[in-house]
């Protein structure tokens, strides 16, 4: 058992961040790189704050951790030193802690028991322990290929290379299908590699994993849209079982305020793809911040990436503008009692680097100049409510009107679902009115033995969340295939019947 009184001994202590200066010089992650020494004594008092405390919420999937990471075991296992048996045990139930302890907003900490008072010095810092434990278990070459002593004769597809896919596609083949993989991009990863921008998370992280992926036996097909350059026809003829990852990557716009139709003005996926492929050798991205002034609309974390991406493009300025009030610094318990996900103020590592964020605010109209080019924006303070039918309502609360320079905007307002591809019509399947795929209790879409994990089925969600439905529908297309399988499954979905669209 963990040191009951650890909490009490040891206060929270986060990772240190590199300076921000030096941080807006490069690409590389924000966090130090502590040497091995350094990093595990410090992680180990981390850890040694974890407590017996009779009823683990942490990894409870309906407030905390959606895979049921084992938390409390692997706490102690830093704790005392056993970092080979901590890689073990997290490995158990996720497939890549290293992207989770690096980009995942650790729902467990805000369901820890520490986290419920304010003087208990804060939650466990899990999400440090988890990455710390991943990155020993890659420097100690305790993360070997998995290879199956069996085949089962069946061949899967998987379309789509983002963390669900992966999942799906590494429990599959560890079961002892052949998988293979499909991406339409040029490279493998998904959001991973073209959303999530190189100061977040290094693309070497992502290719160390798929080379282990790749050695277990996972095929990979880049460049390839499946029900285009691959139709349905030759898929379901070489495959037994198909599971769509394919995302919900189809992004809100903003279509009644005057002046969208400016230059300038653009959905954020269109600012960070090119900005990483820029970081991947591939030229200068089209849409640059360099020297321009920036503002993003959409305070989550979509928005946080194009923040930091913009300062290191060299935007002469950066502003974040949320149509919310600015949340408290604590968790308000009539709002968000614990151990629910709090709502307060969350400043990521780019609003510490420069910029400004502005809340309870939303653009009234964007000016242009004489070439149709955005220049400015008109900005008003409002109210967000909901009118008799429920639906949300922006309200102006002030007459004053500010006008800000603006020669780059970008709408970070949220993805509306899956996007529309000749494989979903090819396969006969409809979208839901989120604009995601529906499924059954066994995860199989309207087409049989066509399968849905991940942003695709949930809408757009944390990497926890695919990662967990990819090890779901794993089991299920296991099941699918053999009858029966012992591929943990860690989601219970909340499924929308087939016919409601």
């Amino acid at each position: 058992m963990a040191d009951p009184y650890g909490f009490l001994k040891h206060d929270r202590a986060d990772a240190k961040k590199r300076p921000a200066a030096e941080r807006l010089s490069d690409w590389n992650e924000v966090y130090l790189d502590l040497d091995a020494e350094t990093r595990g004594s410090q992680v180990r008092t981390q850890a040694a704050r974890c407590m017996d405390c009779g009823v683990p919420f942490c990894h409870s999937g309906s407030a905390g951790c959606p895979l049921g990471n084992l938390i409390p075991e692997w706490n102690d296992l830093v704790r005392r030193g056993d970092w080979e048996q901590a890689s073990d045990r997290l490995h158990a139930t996720n497939n890549f802690p290293e992207f989770t302890g690096r980009l995942c907003p650790a729902p467990c900490e805000a369901a820890c028991v520490l986290a419920i008072s304010h003087d208990a010095g804060g939650a466990v810092a899990i999400k440090r322990v988890e990455q710390a434990i991943a990155d020993v278990s890659w420097d100690q070459g305790l993360v070997k290929p998995a290879q199956s002593h069996v085949s089962s004769g069946k061949r899967v597809a998987v379309v789509g290379s983002g963390p669900a896919g992966l999942a799906a596609a590494q429990q599959l083949t560890r079961a002892g299908h052949e998988v293979t993989v499909y991406e339409r991009d040029d490279r493998l990863g998904g959001l991973l590699r073209y959303g999530i921008p190189e100061f977040k998370m290094e693309k070497k992280v992502l290719d160390r994993r798929l080379s282990q992926l790749r050695k277990e036996g996972t095929k990979f097909v880049t460049g390839c849209e499946v029900g285009v350059d691959l139709t349905v026809e030759q898929l379901r003829e070489r495959f037994d079982a198909v599971v769509l990852a394919v995302g919900a990557l189809r992004g809100r716009d903003d279509t009644t305020t005057p002046g969208r139709e400016l230059a300038g003005i653009h959905l954020a996926m269109e600012h960070l793809v090119p900005a990483n492929r820029a970081c991947e050798g591939d030229g200068a991205p089209g849409i640059d911040a360099a020297g321009k002034h920036v503002v993003i609309i959409g305070g989550g974390d979509t928005g946080a990436d194009c923040y930091g991406t913009a300062t290191r493009q060299g935007a002469a300025s950066v502003l974040q503008l949320d149509q919310y009030p600015q949340p408290p610094s604590q968790r308000d318990d009539e709002r968000s009692p614990w151990p629910v996900w709090p709502w307060i103020l969350r400043t990521y590592p780019a609003h510490e680097e420069a910029g400004e964020r502005k809340f309870a605010v939303a653009v009234e109209s964007f000016v242009g100049d004489e070439d149709g080019h955005v220049r400015q924006i008109r900005l008003r303070e409002v109210r967000v409510e909901k009118d008799a039918s429920g639906r949300r309502v922006v309200v102006p609360t002030s007459e004053e009107v500010q006008v800000l320079p603006a020669d780059l905007v970008l709408l970070a307002i949220g993805f509306e679902g899956v996007e529309h591809m000749p494989l979903l019509d090819a396969l006969g399947i409809d979208l839901t009115s989120r604009g995601t795929i529906s499924c059954g209790s066994d995860w199989q879409t309207q087409a049989p033995g066509v399968f849905v994990c991940g942003d695709a089925h949930r809408g757009a969600s944390l990497v926890v969340w695919a990662i967990a439905e990819g090890r779901s529908v794993a089991n299920a297309v296991d099941r699918f295939l053999t009858g029966s399988s012992d591929l943990p499954s860690p989601v219970i979905p909340n499924q929308l019947p087939l016919a409601v669209v």
